[in-house]
């Protein structure tokens, strides 16, 4: 079986996904980090050089060929990945796959990024803290038709990490 953790950034997909694959006796893989380790660049770099769309075709690729290759594991995604191509379609239509959405409400997704604008490059260009919520409101409303669609869906807000986990142990089995 193959866990795909999906929803916007700072929803706690790597953070939680590194535990569950932990308890679940699988392996743990960030999308973002393998994409990394496959380009040679960091992901803030790849947008900056090559562009979104570059990043998009190769997140894709990848994303296949992880679902393809690979079994017991728990798969990170980047906040944009269902979102793009067919990237959704292959994760739903997968024998094997179990998607999973980590949903946080906006004021937590705040929280969380408040700190970390130089490290997300959508995020790293706002002024503001009321323009970093009028960004993710607006993106999370665009990408919520896409996050919803997963086969299971968990809230991440104001709960222990251990708790979200155990959660996610009992809706995979």
């Amino acid at each position: 079986m193959i866990v795909v953790l999906i929803g916007y950034m700072a929803s706690g997909k790597s953070t939680i996904g590194i535990i569950l694959a932990k308890k679940l006796g699988y392996n743990f893989i960030d999308l973002d980090e393998y994409i990394e380790e496959k380009e040679k660049l960091k992901v803030k770099d790849i947008f900056t050089l090559k562009g979104e769309i570059y990043f998009r075709k190769k997140e894709a690729q990848y994303l296949n060929e992880i679902l393809n290759e690979e079994n017991r594991i728990v798969l990170s995604l980047g906040g944009g990945t269902p979102c793009y191509g067919n990237n959704l379609d292959h994760i739903l239509n997968q024998t094997g796959v179990i998607s999973i959405y980590l949903k946080a409400q906006i004021h937590t997704l705040v929280n969380r990024l408040k700190n970390e604008k130089s490290k997300r490059p959508l995020l790293a260009e706002l002024e503001n803290g009321d323009a970093v919520t009028e960004y993710i409101g607006k993106h999370l409303f665009e990408r919520s038709h896409f996050y919803n669609q997963a086969n299971i869906t968990i809230s991440t807000d104001n709960k222990a990490q251990n708790e979200i986990v155990e959660e996610l142990v009992l809706a995979l089995f």
